[in-house]
């Protein structure tokens, strides 16, 4: 299993330290990474600003660190609904496959992808064609790089883990697998282990983090009491401090095959802030908690 650092992980969308993708690779490396997961978007990696002397200093910045970038991450919505003459699968497929030559160039042989938020606006049925049929086509672009879509189980549409493998199999595509992680499935009720089996055979990459369960009251003034809120916050904590089981999700990962990427990221507000030593020291107890449990 290749352990790694997801950039979006200091790019300051929550507030957090934010450092630019060498200075990021640099101190992955400090930190004792020998893998980054980039984000395809500014502030960083962003097709727009990426030209071809971005790419030479991010390639000679990988090898001077001793770091590979075996994934980029792409951010879509293919249930975006707008205006019909606006050709927005189009741009979402575009921006897929020019990630995929920017990646191919950094050594990353995986771009990660999302699906659909469901809208109102789409029939479902309508909505679960309209994404197999983009990814296939992000498939088929990325097979010329050599890369692999990865679906990850993230956004609205086939996000339970049996919707997830039913979805991958209508696009059917040899480049086209899952990016599987462990916190949608542990919020919705599923078992860890079980889910985590299954769709381990068909599995790249999986990114992970650790949360708790933050019950919310509303007062009653009426009632001179409370009145349960749903859902409950989950807040971001330091990895194996939360009450998500990744012992139980990474057994079911080996035993169902996976060795893949094993990627770390701070994507919400965390526990103890967004300082640079804060986000450091969450990045070293990833890495502690998985050498500990022996996943490397």
């Amino acid at each position: 299993m290749q352990h790694c650092l997801f950039s979006v992980s200091y790019a300051g969308f929550w507030g957090q330290a934010s450092l630019d993708l060498p200075q990021f690779i640099r101190r992955a490396a400090q930190l004792g990474y020998s893998n980054v997961m980039l984000a395809g978007k500014r502030p960083q990696l962003s097709i727009l600003d990426t030209d071809e002397r971005q790419l030479e200093l991010l390639v000679e910045t990988l090898d001077n660190a001793g770091v590979a970038c075996p994934v980029i991450a792409a951010y879509i919505d293919l249930g975006h609904a707008g205006a019909v003459e606006v050709p927005f699968l189009e741009m979402q497929i575009a921006y897929v496959e020019s990630l995929c030559r920017i990646g191919a160039r950094l050594g990353a042989n995986v771009v990660r992808v999302f699906t659909a938020y469901e809208s109102d606006q789409l029939p479902f049925q309508g909505l679960w064609q309209r994404t197999v049929t983009a990814i296939q086509e992000m498939a088929d672009r990325a097979q010329s790089f050599g890369v692999t879509i990865a679906v990850q189980n993230h956004h609205d549409l086939a996000v339970h883990t049996t919707a997830l493998l039913e979805l991958l199999q209508d696009i059917d595509r040899s480049n086209c697998r899952l990016g599987f992680d462990a916190w949608s499935p542990a919020l919705r009720g599923e078992d860890l282990y079980e889910a985590a089996r299954i769709a381990a055979p068909h599995t790249v990459i999986t990114t992970n983090a650790d949360y708790v369960r933050l019950p919310r009251f509303r007062y009653c003034p009426a009632h001179v009491n409370y009145q349960p809120a749903a859902p409950e916050y989950m807040r971001a904590v330091p990895f194996g401090a939360g009450c998500i089981d990744y012992a139980r999700f990474f057994r079911g990962l080996h035993d169902g095959g996976f060795n893949g990427v094993a990627s770390y990221e701070m994507c919400s507000p965390l526990r103890g802030g967004g300082s640079l030593e804060n986000l450091d020291e969450c990045a070293r107890q990833y890495l502690r908690w998985m050498n500990e449990h022996k996943l490397d």
